[in-house]
């Protein structure tokens, strides 16, 4: 597991994918903070977070594109599949690798906060908060483009599913403000990604919440897994 996990993170950076996504984040997360708290003269970054929402909505099918597609593609999938380790723990390691791609963007932010530092005070808690709302909404988007790219050997084709799938996730709250009945307006209400983010970005950590984003992430882990299998014994 630990071996699929060094190659593919390796190969983020051995191709110009992984520089790419990074500069992408920090320049937008850069523009973003200069803009609404350098050039506006205040320490709170939330409006920073919540512009990089829609950021992140394109930022994360550029690291789960390539990650199953392009061993179908290339013909490694048998390979890999013939290897003496678990259909979860490729799963799994694979999964990881993007997650630490998206931790890594977020770092910026961290970058970001010790520059306030030396001409204000910034509240870190609201940064926590926030990058951690990053990492449990990331994690379950990357959850998605992970699952749409074990679906597909082209990788055009993943990283476009996975946006689409992202936008859609983040039209729900429009969506469910047009619905007049009420069941399924909960339901859209539920299954909102915006408002749970939100929670997290003004400090407001709900058990409910994290919960919801692992269970997001684990239900399309077992789909991936269920899809790789079935090629395992194609």
């Amino acid at each position: 597991m630990f071996a699929i996990l060094k190659r593919e993170l390796s190969s983020y950076f051995s191709s110009p994918v992984g520089y790419v996504v990074t500069a992408v984040f920090m320049s937008f997360s850069g523009f973003f903070f200069y803009v609404q708290c350098l050039n506006a003269g205040t320490s709170s970054m939330y409006s920073v977070f919540q512009s990089m929402f829609f950021i992140v909505l394109f930022v994360i099918p550029l690291i789960t594109m390539r990650l199953f597609c392009e061993d179908r593609k290339y013909k490694t999938d048998q390979a890999l599949l013939t290897a003496p380790v678990s259909i979860p723990a490729i799963v799994i390691a694979k999964y990881l690798s993007a997650l630490t791609m998206l931790l890594i963007c977020l770092s910026s932010y961290i970058i970001e906060g010790l520059a306030l530092t030396f001409i204000s005070s910034p509240d870190w808690s609201v940064i926590f908060g926030n990058v951690l709302a990053m990492v449990m909404m990331g994690s379950a988007f990357i959850a998605i483009g992970l699952f749409i790219s074990s679906l597909t050997e082209n990788i055009v084709i993943a990283a476009i599913g996975s946006f689409a799938v992202n936008v859609i996730i983040s039209m729900i709250d429009s969506i469910s403000s047009t619905v007049t009945v009420p069941f399924f307006k909960n339901i859209l209400d539920y299954l909102s990604f915006q408002s749970k983010y939100s929670n997290f970005a003004l400090g407001i950590v709900s058990l409910s919440d994290i919960v919801f984003f692992i269970s997001i992430a684990a239900m399309f882990l077992l789909f991936t897994e269920r899809v790789i299998e079935r090629r395992r014994w194609a």
